[in-house]
This record gives C-alpha cells, sequence and structure tokens, in this order.
C-alpha cells in the first residue's frame, strides 16, 4: 500500500470541528449528562461476540461520537482495515504485510500476502502444534531417558513472552495442573535460576521462541538452558528430546541440535506483539490443549468479523480506540488504566503495555513528517481489588486524568461464598464514584465538620469504559485481546503513523552489543562513550565479580 501526503491531522476540518466541540463540553460534569438522559446508560453501550462494552461514564455526547466517527472516515479508517484484512503492506517502514487476522481464519477463508493465500500454511502449522501438544499432554513425548516431560519452560522475550505469559495465567483455569509452566524472559541470570531450580532436566522441555534464533536475551537463556539440562543429561543428543523451537531460521536451529521436524514457524507478516495466536502460543497450547487453543482462535476472528464488517457507531475496538483519541489529544490526558476485575487477567495490563505502547509509541507519520500532536498514551493497571488500595487515591482525587478501563465477568470460575459479588461491587460501585464523585454538600449532610469537608468532597467527572463478559473462557479472552489490538490499529490510523514496526527498540540493542566486550574483556579496552557511560563502566568493571 503507498502513502500520500495528506493534510496535518490538526488541519483537517474534522478535527477542528472536535476541537470546537471540545471547547463547548469540556466542563460539562457526568453529573449532569446522566440527569439530561434517563436512558444515557443504555443508548452509550454497545454489545457484541460476548462482551458488553458501557462507555455511558465517558465524557462525551451524542454529537462527540458523531464527529469522532467523521473524523475517523476523514482519516480513511474503513479503508485500512481493509487493507489490512487484504493484506496490503501497510508495515510501510518495514515493507510488510500486517495480516495477525490470517492466524485465526477458518480453514476455507482466503488471506493473500503477494498474491498467495497463507492459510493453509497457518492450519498446517496449527495442526502440527496440536499433535505435538497431545503428545505432551498424553505423556507420549518422551524426554532423552524415557520418562515423559512434567515441566515446559518457554523462553522468549518481548512479544514471545509477553503474550504466552499472559495468556497462560489467564486460562490457568482450563490448563493440565499435571505439568509445570515456567516462563523466562528477562537476560538477569535470576530470572533462569529461579525458574528451574526445583526442575527435574529429565522431565523438563524448553520451547525457545526467536524468529531469528539470534535474539541475544532469548539466545543467551537458550544457550544456558542447554548447559543445565546437559550437566544432568551428559549426552549432546538430549538436546533434540528436551528442546524445540519457534522460529524460521531452520540452519541456527539446526546448529544449537534441535531436530528441525521440532521447529515450529511463523512468518515476517506477523508482529511480535501480535503472535500469541501463532506458534508463539505453543506453550499455551500444551497448557490448555488444542480445543481450548482453537476456541481462543475463534473468538479473536469473531472480534476481526466484527471490527471489519460492523458500523462505526456500533464497533467496539473503533468507539475505544476513538475514545482514546478523544482524551489523548483534547483532554490531555497521559495514560490509560486497565483494570481486569479478574485475579487469572493479572498479566493483562502488562501484556497490553507492550501492546499499545510499542505500536503507537510514534512520533513520525506515515509520510515521514514529524507530528505537531500527542500519539500513544501510556497504559497501565493492576487487578481488582488490590488496585484501589494503592493508586485509586489518585485517580478519584488527585489533579490528573486519567481515563480507565474496567473488566469484569458475570460469573466466576471458581465459586466460594460471596466473594464474586463483592468483587462485582467494587467494580459499579468504584466507577459510579469516579463519575459522580460526592459533592461538599453531600458530604456537610453527613455531620462532617466543616475544616474536613474538603478533604472528603470527590469531584467525580473521572471517565470509565466497563467492559463485562459472562465468564472468562478461552473464547472471551481471543475477543478481549482482538479488541485492543484493533483498537490500537484504530489510534494509530486517526494519528497516521505505522503502527506495526518498533524502531523505537533497535538502538539501545545495538549500543549493549558494543559495551559487552567492554565490560567482559580482562584488559582494558579503550571507551568511547560519553563521560557518564565511561565512568559507569569503568566502576562496574572494578566491581565485577569474575564468573567465568
Amino acid at each position: 500500500m503507498t502513502t500520500t501526503s495528506a493534510p496535518s491531522l490538526t488541519q483537517r476540518p474534522t478535527w477542528q470541528a472536535l476541537q470546537t466541540h471540545f471547547v463547548e463540553i469540556k466542563d460539562r460534569h457526568l453529573r449532569d449528562l446522566f440527569a439530561e438522559d434517563d436512558h444515557r446508560g443504555e443508548r452509550f453501550a454497545v454489545e457484541d461476540v460476548g462482551l458488553y462494552l458501557d462507555y455511558s461514564k465517558n465524557r462525551v455526547t451524542a454529537e462527540t461520537i458523531r464527529l469522532l466517527i467523521e473524523l475517523a472516515e476523514d482519516c480513511s479508517l474503513r479503508e485500512r482495515i481493509e487493507a489490512m484484512f487484504r493484506g496490503e503492506t501497510i508495515n510501510v517502514t518495514e515493507h510488510r504485510s500486517v495480516l495477525h487476522v490470517a492466524l485465526r481464519a477458518t480453514r476455507d477463508e482466503v488471506f493473500e500476502v503477494d498474491g498467495k493465500n497463507v492459510v493453509p500454511e497457518v492450519h498446517a502449522v496449527l495442526d502440527k502444534m496440536a499433535d505435538f501438544a497431545d503428545r505432551v499432554r498424553r505423556g507420549e513425548w518422551k524426554g532423552y531417558t524415557g520418562r515423559p516431560i512434567r515441566a515446559v519452560v518457554n523462553i522468549g522475550i518481548g512479544g514471545s513472552d509477553l503474550g504466552p505469559v499472559m495468556a497462560y495465567e489467564a486460562l490457568k483455569y482450563y490448563s493440565d495442573r499435571e505439568i509445570t509452566f515456567r516462563f523466562v524472559s528477562n537476560v538477569d541470570s535470576t530470572d533462569f535460576a529461579e525458574a528451574t531450580r526445583d526442575l527435574d532436566p529429565a522431565e523438563t522441555l524448553f520451547i525457545i521462541s526467536s524468529k531469528t534464533f539470534t535474539t541475544l536475551e532469548t539466545m543467551t537463556n537458550a544457550q544456558t538452558a542447554r548447559d543445565w539440562s546437559l550437566r544432568t543429561l551428559k549426552d549432546d543428543q538430549a538436546v533434540a528430546r528436551h528442546f524445540v523451537a519457534v522460529s524460521t531460521n531452520a540452519e541456527e536451529v539446526s546448529k544449537f541440535g534441535i531436530d528441525t521436524a521440532n521447529m515450529f514457524e511463523f512468518w515476517d507478516w506477523v508482529g511480535g506483539r501480535y503472535s500469541m495466536d501463532a506458534a508463539i502460543g505453543l506453550s499455551i497450547m500444551v497448557a490448555v490443549g488444542p480445543d481450548n487453543f482453537r476456541s481462543m482462535l475463534a473468538g479473536y476472528h469473531a472480534m476481526d468479523l466484527h471490527f471489519r464488517t460492523t458500523p462505526f457507531e456500533r464497533n467496539l475496538p473503533v468507539l475505544m480506540g476513538l475514545l482514546t483519541v478523544w482524551y489523548n489529544n483534547f483532554f490531555d490526558a497521559q495514560t490509560v488504566g486497565v483494570m481486569p476485575y479478574e485475579q487469572y487477567l493479572k498479566r493483562f495490563p502488562a501484556y497490553l503495555q507492550q501492546l499499545t505502547m510499542e505500536s503507537n509509541g510514534k512520533h513520525i507519520t506515515l509520510d515521514g513528517r514529524l507530528v505537531d500532536y500527542q500519539t500513544g498514551p501510556i497504559f497501565w493497571g493492576e487487578p481488582g481489588t488490590n488496585g484501589q488500595h494503592s493508586f485509586y487515591q489518585l485517580i478519584h482525587q488527585g489533579t490528573k486524568l486519567i481515563p480507565c478501563d474496567f473488566i469484569g465477568f458475570m460469573q466466576t470460575l471458581n465459586p466460594i461464598r460471596d466473594h464474586h459479588d463483592l468483587l462485582m461491587a467494587n467494580v459499579f460501585a468504584q466507577t459510579e464514584a469516579l463519575a459522580f464523585g460526592k459533592t461538599a454538600d453531600e458530604v456537610r449532610a453527613e455531620g462532617t465538620p466543616g475544616w474536613l469537608v474538603p478533604h472528603r468532597t470527590f469531584e467525580g467527572n473521572r471517565p470509565t469504559n466497563t467492559i463485562l463478559a459472562e465468564r472468562l473462557t478461552p473464547e472471551v479472552l481471543g475477543s478481549l485481546i482482538a479488541l485492543y489490538e484493533h483498537s490500537v490499529f484504530t489510534q494509530g490510523t486517526i494519528w497516521n503513523i505505522d503502527s506495526f514496526d518498533q524502531w523505537g527498540v533497535e538502538l539501545g540493542k545495538v549500543l549493549a552489543k558494543r559495551i559487552i566486550p567492554e565490560l567482559e574483556g580482562r584488559d582494558e579496552v579503550p571507551l568511547s562513550h560519553d563521560s557518564s557511560t565511561n565512568t559507569l563502566i569503568k566502576r562496574y568493571r572494578a566491581h565485577r565479580a569474575d564468573t567465568t
């Protein structure tokens, strides 16, 4: 897909109309908006693909939504969606298609890259993964000494780790508890040491996830895993029974000692942070089984179809993406909080950090110009109710506007006493309190001393989305992930940036490779950095423990 020079976003009439509208309504309070419309909570809500989105507690009117949709149309969002689904080269800086939606396509669908339907290859890999996962789960895949696998350790980093970790924790209820699952990503040796401390090499399988099989952190940990295994198993031939690879580099995989028959492929048109529903999700499939993994893919696919075909005014990812733009660019909100009221989703905010900030942390437009507006906000969050006793004070009474997404489920997977009613009561109470607050008159009516009234007054007017589903199933998880994927794409389209490259992660990695020999060398190495970095390196060398 070629890009053409377009007017700066802030010069578009649709943007300027929103700016005028913002000035008119920016001081309106949610209390007033609800008082004016007894059915606001029903009108500003959308339900589809197993998710219910209540966006009524946002500082918007019907006119706001209309103007935001006009902006989306003016920025060619519909055309960009179709370009992605057609496999066009929308990742312009890396000259790649962006077709993660093909990873969850049904067998009879067609998604083309360079004129070739990639769906048969996708399902061939999924079938290969399923066969392997079943053999491990049934105890048929034996280690080198003939014992079945009792522990699986996924070694990756970034998208090769955050997605599998999040999904494993999210779907732990459905996992095989006879097998231990661990995840290693940090090059800090402590991560590997703690992950393997109580494991038996004869019963441990390592999944090495690296597209190139050259990623520094991943291959450092992989070599450590190889050494750890062979200290017990003694024979290099054991590697082929205790290591498999998720990669495209057969030569490097073979050099490592892994049988390339046990290499699971993925493709250049799959970005790392969009890859957990591909072979990167092998550890998830082993944990929950092929049927549950395919149910997750069905959830993704349902949201893909919804995003592609649903009018924008009822389109869940589009509405969420446009609301993010509204707060980021007009209210100058710097962050978005994500609060899952579900312990199994404890790693979901961390997963979203990469998805959102690696995608939209850009300052150059698709046509190479410096932006003159804010792009990606900071995403962060913690599970409820823990966060309520941590940072909610700032959200309620601080000086920063922090839009938040609250995620809850009508049914718990672990019913115990009245725990779930208490949990969900907090979801509804927190969003109500953030929206409506408590006025000084209401505080005084409670008999509060006058000097204390200002401290117990809540301004309210803090915006939230509430996302509800029946229960946390693999299918619902897939829909929820795709919801945020497509919301991120919507935002990037409005900002006219490439949401699918990540050049910002490269410079530090390049410099680190330069510094490694300066740290490890026994002889004095000339240093050519700034005075701060040179001094830090010298200090480290002076105190470095000899680990050779």
